[in-house]
């Protein structure tokens, strides 16, 4: 049986001759690859043909990658547009009241705040979350910011008074708090990204507090926990 391609044959034929790919003939003559592959066994192309195809094939493959990164940067983008929206929704049916933000805060200690110890700390590489732990401290629990440390924790090739300065910036807090600067000896000749500024400890000398917050967390999710049946 002839097949219906079979007066485009010749044409095809030439074209895999010159060179061409399978793809750009199969694109422009309409006939299908399955087809073209058992016309083209026997056809052989110079060095020259296979290494121009080669080049076109790592070409067109770059090309592809590029898209495929800004395609799924629109996407990634499109779905973090979706998420704040969607925290915004949330967020705007909690009324902020000294008890919602004493709650924020426990959940957020029983996660990242020093539980073994006896002050009430936490550390953090995020100057929002420490930010917002110390202005709660200050404000809320009244405690005196003389009396809070800032420990810092920095890469090896990362220079201590320029971390220094840029957490007493983000945080708002007095430079002559920012006492002690560790070094991880590890990092040693191991490059440090740009954007991280080291981790920040916060400490206040008043063991209560962390009793207090460690409490509210823990009997917040006991309580969920029991209203959802688990």
């Amino acid at each position: 049986m002839i097949s219906k391609w079979f007066e485009l044959k010749s044409k095809a034929m030439y074209l895999r001759k010159q060179g061409k790919s399978i793809r750009d003939i199969e694109t422009s003559l309409g006939i299908p690859r399955s087809t073209l592959s058992g016309w083209f066994k026997n056809v052989k192309l110079t060095t020259s043909q296979y290494r121009s195809l080669k080049n076109k094939n790592r070409k067109a493959l770059i090309e592809a990658r590029k898209k495929a990164i800004v395609w799924h940067n629109q996407q990634k983008t499109k779905r973090l547009e979706l998420a704040e929206k969607e925290a915004g929704k949330t967020l705007s049916k909690i009324k902020t009241n000294q008890e919602i933000i004493e709650l924020g805060l426990a959940l957020l200690y029983l996660g990242e705040g020093s539980k073994k110890s006896t002050t009430t700390g936490m550390g953090n590489s995020d100057p929002l979350i420490l930010k917002f732990f110390l202005k709660v401290m200050t404000d809320i629990y009244k405690i005196d910011i003389e009396k809070i440390r800032f420990d810092i924790h920095i890469r090896a090739d990362q220079n201590p008074e320029l971390i220094k300065n840029y957490w007493s910036r983000g945080l708002n807090a007095p430079l002559i708090r920012f006492k002690t600067v560790s070094i991880d000896k590890r990092t040693i000749g191991k490059p440090t990204y740009p954007d991280y500024k080291g981790v920040c400890v916060i400490v206040c000398g008043n063991i209560a507090v962390q009793r207090k917050l460690v409490y509210i967390g823990r009997k917040f999710c006991e309580k969920v926990l029991e209203n959802l049946g688990g």
